[in-house]
């Protein structure tokens, strides 16, 4: 099968942010095409000591999507437009032009293993399941994570992030929705810490099997992980779903442009007392989703960064 390729023109510092935005609208598995020096981390993750010279890093990426010949190209790409006006909106992208090409049919849902690795966040060990646990991290509390089809596998800052505060705020028998679920990296996590029930909730149906497998992979037992698909943010059936008043916390790892909307609609979800971990916030982007949880009614309880990724936590009076 041949398959129809579409490469974004951009900017290194724009891969992340328009990545996710991608992933919004449902394009999965992007390919990344720059000239950036890897770090001592990506060497590790590659296990590469020594890498070769490459050409100088001229600031510019391809960020490479694939659909198959019988996709709806014309409503899929005018999504992809929207979410490429939309980073624009806030950030410089370069071109942000998409040129379109054909390849050869390739195994996109494994080739990209080879790249994948365990690794470790904080005490954490997070490991794909084509990988076996050192002798040495028995001890260790260790994540089976298989990021599938959907986004979410702990390597990025954000994930990185929440996965922290989670750390620092989850009690034993804690009830927590997290919106924009994926992989379930984040409720997995939860419930190794000693949470007592998650709700997840995702736009994109291959979160379901994604999360279902990884429940599976960690001995997460069914009735203590609900996955549902819709949007919360204006899905009355999904807020009812979900349950009000009910959640001591409530996780949202997604772009700054949909935690303010969905803000002031998951305080009703919210308990008294109960913790609203946000991030997938861009630096430039943390006064205005500050501003949003005030706005809100919710009291800041503290601001976290990763580069130039943040976390804004806050809590419910």
């Amino acid at each position: 099968m041949k398959w129809n390729r579409f490469t974004i023109k951009t900017r290194t510092e724009a891969e992340d942010v328009l990545i996710s935005a991608l992933a919004d609208v449902g394009i999965e598995g992007v390919e990344i095409q720059d000239k950036q020096p890897l770090t001592e981390e990506d060497k590790a993750q590659m296990f590469v000591d020594i890498m070769p010279e490459g050409p100088e890093d001229d600031g510019i990426a391809y960020l490479n999507f694939y659909l198959e010949e019988d996709a709806d190209t014309e409503s899929i790409l005018k999504d992809v437009r929207q979410a490429i006006d939309e980073v624009k909106s806030y950030m410089d992208i370069g071109e942000g032009t998409i040129q379109e090409s054909q390849t050869e049919d390739k195994d996109w849902i494994n080739n990209w293993k080879e790249y994948f690795h365990q690794f470790y966040v904080d005490d954490i060990l997070i490991v794909p399941s084509w990988e076996e646990v050192k002798a040495e991290d028995s001890d260790k509390m260790v994540l089976h994570i298989d990021p599938g089809t959907a986004f979410g596998t702990g390597m990025h800052e954000t994930t990185q992030l929440v996965i922290r505060q989670l750390k620092k705020y989850v009690k034993k028998g804690d009830l927590m929705l997290d919106v924009g679920t994926g992989s379930g990296i984040l409720g997995i996590v939860a419930l190794k810490l000693g949470a007592g029930h998650v709700v997840g909730t995702d736009l994109d149906p291959c979160a379901v099997p994604a999360v279902g497998e990884n429940k599976e992979s960690n001995s997460i037992a069914d009735k203590d992980f609900d996955m549902v698909i819709g949007n919360i943010i204006d899905d009355k059936s999904i807020q009812d779903m979900a349950g009000y008043e009910k959640y001591d916390i409530v996780t949202a790892n997604i772009l700054a442009d949909v935690l303010l909307p969905l803000t002031p609609v998951i305080v009703h979800q919210m308990k008294k007392g109960g913790l609203y971990i946000t991030s997938g916030i861009l630096d430039v982007k943390e006064d205005v989703v500050v501003q949003a949880v005030k706005d809100a009614g919710l009291t800041l309880v503290e601001v976290t960064r990763q580069g130039e990724w943040v976390s804004v936590t806050a809590r419910k009076d």
